[in-house]
This record gives C-alpha cells, structure tokens and sequence, in this order.
C-alpha cells in the first residue's frame, strides 16, 4: 500500500475526484506540453455528468487557460479503467493534435495515467489488509500507529500535525461564517446555528448538537470550495474533524493522542482505497463516507483507549453499516445529501466506538472481508446511483423542478 500522505491531502474543494484530481491531471499534462497553441480536454461519465457542479471544468481551465482550452462533456461515453476518465489533447497552432494522454481520478485527489500498474507507485507499507496487521501488530506489541511510523518514519508526525492544523482551521471557518453556498439550489450554511443554539441546549443534546455542528462547518467549507483535507475524499471530509475536535474537548486530549488518532484512522482508511475504493463514481457512498465513517470510529476508539481487535470491530461496524449508500448528489453539487451526510457518519462514528469498547473485539465478519463486499457492492450498484446525478434523490429534485417548471405554481390549485 502506499503512504497515508497520498490518503491525507490538502487541497481545494468540492472534490477530491472531481475538481482536485482533474486539476492535477491538467497540470501534469501541461508540463509535458508547454509549447501547445490549444487544449481540448474531454471528460467522460461521471465526470461528464457531474463535472459542472463540481467545478471540474473550472479546475482544468485554471491549469490550461480560459481562452485557449475547450472542455468536451461526454456523460454517456465511457473509458475502460474507470468512471471518472479524462482524455487531454494537445494541439498546434494549425489544429493538428501533437500530443495525447488518457488520465483516471480514482479518488481523493488521486490520479492514474491510462495503463499504468501498482508496480509505478511507491509502496510504503508491504502488508496488504488489516488481518495481516493486526497479526504483526499483536506480535510485536504494538499499536497500529507505532506500525504507521515503523513504514513512514518519524516524519509522518509533521505531515500528520500539518493535516489536523489545516482540519482545524476548515472547522473555525466553517462555524463563523453564514449565508448561501455557490450553487443552483441555494441552500444556506447551518454549521453557524447548529452550534450556537447546542450551547444553549441541554446536556443530552451536546454530543449529537456539536458532532452535527462540527461536521456540518468543513462539509460547507468543502462545498464553497475552501482549503479541506481529503479524509479520505472532499465529499467526506467533515467526518473525521468532527469526531476528532469533540473528543480532543471532552477528554482533554493532547496533540499528540489527535496525531495517532489520525495515522490509525489513515491506515484503516488506506486499507479501504488498497482493497477496495474510495470513489464515489465507481462504488457510491458507501466509498467516501462509508469509509469516513469507519477510519473515525478506528480513531475514536483507539481514543477511548480500545484494544487492537476492539478498534478493528469498530472499523467494521463503520463500514459494514453504509454498505450500498448511494452517491446521487442534487445537481451534481456536493450539497444534498453530502452535508447532512457527513454529520449522521460522525455520530454513528462515536456511536459505534462506543459500542466496541462496550464489547471484548469479538465479532464474526471481519473488516477485510466488509471492505471486499463494499467493492462488490458498488460495481453492482446501476451507474445512476455512483456520482452521476441521475437517480435516487437527484432524479426526485430534477422532477420536483421540472414539474413545477411546466406552468403549474406552488400556489395553484389546478
């Protein structure tokens, strides 16, 4: 497996697969083709299909240039490897194409160039599922994120305290400010009254009233297109602040107990994008907040001070129970149901630690075996429900407008 950094990115929303992978993309194929006069870029599937409510023609333009790139939408075509393909032509002043290259954003913010293999990325972490670490960890004695220094060396401690720092600031944005976000819904920011009409509730509503107000802040960050960290993708990146800031307040935690949270949670986390997925697009939710979801409950529960076994249990509880969510984002923004989304997995996520410090660790289905019905899951899934904004709860709120767009107002009778 690769580095929890290639996990952990900090970048500019809405999305990590579709705005900042894109972005990366283009930038990389500039630097091949400096000298081009013109660019067309074309954008497959769901990139095709939700890229403009994701900003993904913008991110591309910012790289190659307003004026001299055209950006060709094809939702209903299709490239082998995966959903989210994207196709970059270089031409020359005459039109003639001198270059071309077919690249992937497999998720958070993670390209592939066409045929490229396992054997071209750098592996840092030479154990392939959490069976097999959990194995090494129980014999050597230690903790999952003692393994996570043994593969990335001491160094992953600035990377990691960089990445809370950056989650942190998201977290304060996202509380002080209000008003509409950018969009064709129009839907306003909630982070703001969330947490002030918490302060002012009873005791029993503080958990579920701050993870929701906290969760809510980066979600809207996120959709307003400010500086997040993808953990593991844009579209779920308020799930893993939430948890973290609520208990760093109600167990008085130290940076240094966040940090390690944050390297368990990175390697369950990667175990999901090793064996599994992480894109929308190619498995629904269930890839993206689903696997949110479970890295929280891993750091959550290592937190609460849980075993090895009872921190895996959690992982899997994480996970199992977002098997088949859909991705099915309201005019390809990642709004609704995204935002709400994010706040219900971060109290689910404290929810199910607590449940497997409650318990011994045992259970029957192990979190490998979850991770690798999640994949089946979501490549079963029809392609409607996996990032392309064309069934589920986009196709209700198309209708609901489209219905009213044909002559018959909310005030008529008939």
């Amino acid at each position: 497996m690769e580095s929890i950094r290639e996990l952990y990115r900090i970048g500019v929303g809405p999305s990590s697969s579709h705005t900042m992978g894109p972005r990366i993309a283009a930038r990389e194929f500039l630097e091949r083709t400096p000298a081009a006069a013109r660019y067309r870029v074309h954008l497959f599937e769901s990139l095709g299909a939700t890229g403009k409510g994701h900003l993904t023609d913008a991110a591309v333009l910012s790289v190659l240039g307003v004026e001299r790139t055209d950006v060709l939408w094809r939702p209903a075509d299709k490239l082998p490897e995966h959903p989210n393909g994207m196709f970059f032509e270089a031409l020359d002043a005459q039109g003639a194409v001198i270059a071309s290259a077919t690249f992937y954003s497999v998720g958070g913010g993670a390209i592939r160039e066409a045929g490229a293999g396992a054997a071209e990325r750098c592996i840092v972490y030479t154990l392939p599922d959490m069976a097999g670490i959990m194995a090494h960890c129980e014999d050597k004695g230690i903790a999952y994120w003692e393994y996570v220094q043994q593969c990335e060396g001491p160094e992953i401690w600035d990377f990691l305290r960089e990445v809370w720092q950056t989650m942190q600031e998201a977290l304060a944005r996202g509380l002080d400010t209000q008003g509409v976000l950018p969009g064709s819904i129009g839907l306003r920011r909630h982070a703001w009254s969330f947490y002030r009409r918490t302060k002012l509730a009873s005791q029993d509503m503080q958990q579920t009233g701050l993870l929701t107000a906290y969760a809510m802040a980066v979600s809207e960050e996120n959709a307003a297109g400010g500086v997040v960290v993808t953990a593991p993708t844009c579209g779920a990146s308020g799930v893993m602040p939430a948890v973290l800031r609520y208990l760093m307040e109600t167990q008085q935690l130290a940076e240094r107990d966040i940090l390690r949270a944050l390297a368990t949670a990175g390697l369950f986390g990667n175990v999901i994008k090793h064996n599994g997925s992480i894109s929308g697009a190619e498995v629904g939710c269930q890839g993206e907040v689903g696997a949110a979801c479970s890295m929280a409950c891993a750091a959550a529960t290592q937190l609460m001070g849980g075993s090895l076994r009872q921190i895996e249990y959690a992982a899997e509880m994480g996970l199992e129970h977002h098997l088949g969510l859909t991705c099915d984002p309201v005019d390809g923004l990642v709004q609704i149901p995204c935002i709400e989304r994010n706040a219900c997995a971060a109290t689910r996520a404290v929810s199910g630690a607590q449940m497997a410090i409650l318990s011994d660790g045992t259970h029957r289905i192990p979190f490998d075996e979850v991770v690798s019905v999640m994949a089946s899951t979501g490549h079963d899934l029809p392609s409607l429900y996996r990032e392309t904004s064309t069934g589920g709860l986009a196709r209700a709120y198309a209708g609901r407008k489209g219905s009213v767009g044909r002559g018959r107002c909310a005030g008529c009778s008939g």
